[in-house]
């Protein structure tokens, strides 16, 4: 059963990590469907890993296209690389709202901003704002052209994650189109902006249980983060091809659906 369970995890966390429905609410609802525990904050964010591991490997063209690694100008090019620099402009708002809610706000994860209400609430705006992003104009931003500042309103729309149903991937997908981004690269900016925020996530979670490591189910865990390697994999791949030919229409109706079942059942 322990294996199981964390299989279910996997699974429910990669589809959900990058599908703009937020893994978070899922995780902790669908675990209730099914009778078993909420995994928490903490082993979520562990879990996470193996999403970190499939955004690697399904963009490593990417984030390793260096014009000739081999070189001494390899250190260059990676500081002078547009998009890693991107990616860090638009990670700093995670970082210090984060930092921010770690250090005065300790029972955050455990508030009733993990409620079912609060998840459900969340789920309804989302979807609304989902809607009118998916609606605007003016489609040509990509990971070419855009600046910064495009980078840091993606990054401030990724910090509102932290919220227990909001979604990160719907967050920032969202933020990109009514900045004017094309749906492909959105999806994928919204991939690529999300490794340094999940593996800070699971470091951090990691470094606030790490007195209680010794009581984690270390192989059903690993069986876990497996799982959601291979389902984020999934993920990212169904998720980029559809939102480039059908925007976010099915993921909008969805999440209204979700929160409005939520809010019937408590």
């Amino acid at each position: 059963m322990e294996f199981l369970k964390f299989i279910l995890y996997g699974i429910i966390q990669g589809l959900t990590e990058f599908i703009p429905i937020s893994s978070t609410a899922h995780l902790k609802i669908i675990s209730l469907f099914f009778g078993i525990n909420d995994p928490g904050s903490s082993l979520s964010a562990i879990i996470q890993i193996g999403s970190i591991f499939a955004i690697f490997w399904y963009f490593r063209e990417t984030i390793f296209n260096f014009e000739n690694t081999n070189s001494r100008k390899l250190r260059y090019s990676f500081l002078s690389n547009k998009l890693y620099k991107s990616i860090l402009i638009g990670t700093i708002p995670i970082v210090f709202f984060g930092g921010i809610i770690k250090i005065f706000v300790p029972g955050f994860s455990d508030s009733f901003l993990r409620s079912n209400l609060s998840i459900a609430i969340a789920s309804i705006l989302m979807s609304l704002i989902m809607l009118f992003a998916d609606n605007s104009n003016n489609k040509s931003i990509n990971l070419n052209n855009h600046n910064y500042r495009n980078s840091l309103y993606i990054g401030i729309a990724q910090a509102f994650a932290i919220f227990p149903g909001v979604s990160r991937s719907g967050s920032t997908i969202s933020m990109a189109l009514l900045s004017g981004w094309n749906r492909r690269d959105a999806a994928k900016y919204s991939f690529l902006l999300g490794i340094p925020a999940i593996l800070l996530a699971a470091f951090v979670e990691f470094l606030s249980v790490v007195n209680k490591i010794s009581t984690f189910p270390y192989f059903p865990l690993f069986v876990g983060i497996i799982t959601t390697f291979f389902s984020s994999l999934m993920a990212i791949d169904f998720l980029i091809k559809y939102v480039s030919s059908h925007g976010l229409k099915i993921f909008i109706y969805y999440r209204l659906v979700f929160g409005i079942l939520i809010l019937f059942n408590l």
